[in-house]
Order: C-alpha cells, then sequence, then structure tokens
C-alpha cells in the first residue's frame, strides 16, 4: 500500500482540531476491518506528501520505480491518492508499466479516513480485496492500473473525475466497470486485460516529455491565443479538445494556424470535449478539414489519458511517423479498438 497523499490519508488532530496525515504502518488500527483479511499488508508513504494538485510527472517516475523495486515482494499494489489528479496518474503510470501482471489499484476518499462518515475505509478495504484477488490459476484477477471509487473498478486510463462532492466521483464514460462491489464483487472478466505471457518480466518506461499543450476550443476563441499555444517554441504536441465529434472552427485562419503548426512538426491530436462519445473527423466537414490538415484522431481517449500518453510515446522517440503510428494504436485499453 502506497501513500502518495490526500484527504483518504487524513485524520482530525483533537488538540489542534485540523486534519493532518496519519501514520499508514499504523494502517490496521484506523481500518480494523483489514485484520480480516489473511494478507500480509505492508506501506510505504511518501516523504514529502504530495498534494493531488501538486503532482508533477516526477511522481509517477517514482511511483513507477518504486513498483519495479518492489514487484517480484506482493501480489498487488494499492496507491492512495488525491482525486483531483487521481485520473492523470492512473494514466500515466498505466503506459509507464509494461507487461503488466499483478494489479495497481488507485484509490482516495472524499472524506478524510477519520470522519464518521468517510467513504475512504470502503475504498481503501475494497481495492485491498482487489489488489490481492487471484483467479483459480493462482493469476492476478485484474492485472491493470485501475482506479476503484464508490464500489467501482475502472479502468485506470478510461476515468475523469467527475463530481467534487459526491462519493461517486470518478467514471468511466466509454468503458464498462471491470468490476463492481456489492455484496460480492463481480467481476467482468471479458473486459479485463491480460498478458500473453504471466512469466515476462515487468518493463517500465520513466522517461517522459511533457512539452504538450491543451487547447479547448470555444467560441470567440482568437488567432493569437490559438498561434501563441499550436505553434508555441517548447511545444511538441497539442491536445485539441473539439466540439461534438471532433468538430472546430472551419475559417481560414484556424486552418491556416494547423498548418503552420504541422509544418513546425507539431504533432495535434483531437479529442472531444463531450463527457461520452467519440471524435470521427469523417462524420462533418468541419471534423474532416482539421483532419485534411494533418490533425489525429483521439478516438474516446480522455484528455488526461490522451496527455499521459503523449508524455510517454514523446519521451520514448523523437520519430513523428512512429509516434503518430502509436497514437491511433490501442496501447493498454485507453481507446476502443
Amino acid at each position: 500500500m502506497i501513500y502518495t497523499g490526500g484527504t483518504i490519508g487524513m485524520k482530525q488532530d483533537p488538540a489542534r482540531q485540523a486534519l493532518v496525515p496519519f501514520d499508514f504502518s499504523q494502517i490496521l488500527e484506523e481500518v480494523p476491518e483489514m485484520r480480516k483479511f489473511a494478507l500480509k499488508i505492508d506501506s510505504y508513504t511518501f516523504d514529502p506528501l504530495i498534494d493531488s494538485s501538486d503532482v508533477e510527472p516526477s511522481l509517477w517516475q517514482s511511483l513507477v520505480e518504486l513498483i519495479k523495486e518492489r514487484y517480484d515482494d506482493y501480489d498487488g499494489f494499492v496507491v492512495l491518492h488525491g482525486t483531483d489528479t487521481m485520473s492523470y496518474s492512473a494514466s500515466a503510470v498505466s503506459f509507464m508499466l509494461g507487461n503488466l501482471t499483478k494489479p495497481v489499484v488507485f484509490t482516495g476518499s472524499q472524506l478524510p479516513i477519520g470522519a464518521p462518515r468517510t467513504d475512504g475505509k470502503e475504498n481503501l478495504v475494497s481495492a485491498v480485496e482487489i489488489a490481492s484477488g487471484k483467479d483459480s490459476d493462482g493469476h492476478a484477477m485484474v492485472p491493470e492500473v485501475c482506479v476503484y471509487f464508490d464500489s467501482l473498478l475502472m479502468r485506470g486510463n478510461r476515468t475523469t473525475k467527475v463530481s467534487a462532492e459526491n462519493f461517486s466521483a470518478f467514471r468511466s464514460p466509454n468503458f464498462p466497470p471491470l468490476a463492481q462491489a456489492g455484496v460480492n464483487i463481480k467481476y467482468n472478466a471479458a473486459l479485463i486485460r491480460r498478458p500473453g505471457d504471466w512469466d515476462a518480466g515487468i518493463v517500465t518506461s520513466t522517461t517522459l516529455d511533457t512539452r504538450v499543450s491543451i487547447l479547448k476550443i470555444h467560441p470567440g476563441i482568437t488567432p493569437r491565443v490559438v498561434r501563441n499555444i499550436l505553434c508555441g517554441e517548447d511545444t511538441r504536441a497539442v491536445i485539441l479538445e473539439t466540439y461534438g465529434s471532433g468538430n472546430a472552427p472551419t475559417k481560414d485562419w484556424f486552418l491556416d494556424i494547423i498548418r503552420e503548426a504541422r509544418r513546425l512538426g507539431k504533432i495535434i491530436v483531437n479529442v472531444t470535449q463531450c463527457l461520452y462519445g467519440s471524435v470521427d473527423m469523417n462524420l462533418y466537414a468541419t471534423g474532416k478539414a482539421l483532419e485534411e490538415a494533418g490533425v489525429v484522431s483521439g478516438a474516446d481517449s480522455t484528455t488526461e489519458s490522451m496527455l499521459a500518453k503523449l508524455f510517454y510515446l514523446l519521451g520514448r522517440s523523437g520519430d513523428e511517423s512512429w509516434i503518430l503510428d502509436r497514437l491511433t494504436k490501442n496501447l493498454r485499453g485507453e481507446i476502443s479498438d
């Protein structure tokens, strides 16, 4: 169990009447329900703890290195993380861990684990049960990077945070949950990705190139804003958040800047602003114009997942054709085939 920071690890200090992190080495005292598992549970706490809004790629690199270092010692890993950037982190780690044969389950909570109505205990207990679960062959039930929240186990790189107030803080809009926890945990076995070789060693990729920007298309957007983002000197790739099925302005100035950015070698990927659905640039003329200008479809990827995918691919190669080829491929279950 790896505690990076976030609400779940907080409890109220009676003296100061303030929320402070508790010692995860004493987790059985805070969550006595864990004693019912016939498991050996060790914990590791990041120092300093990282608030979710302060998460940087360096955390993902440290997390992946830690999992690699301890990989042979454990059946699974539970990562306790703040909710604001959990989908970004789960997406990034999913790309950075290759040949994964064990669960890496991200979870957290909307209320501190010491609060009377906390959702943290159920999230934590179920995440541990899932991370330790094995099938009849002794293999992990879910050898994926996942997010568990409010009774749902979701593929990590398919999730997005949808609520700052409800316990159902995360959804996987374009892919069904991998499992649902009720009286029993019901796994959707047909949806779970499994390795081709259970004995293959884990492969990690920790070199990331973060020179990626996000441009959200909106009415009234100006040429200067578009050019500054698309053609910025320090930018290698841009995610266009477009309308509907991948539509954006068809004004000459907009498409001219797209073409200019492509001539400069910028990689441009189209994802939809909609929570549900996929980019289809052949559906309308506006989307087709983007495709003809050199924009790549992000299919039904979330923005969080596409950002992580670009960090990962750009970190692995400077070959534009290699990157463009893999952008449209389903590498970790992040887009629908």
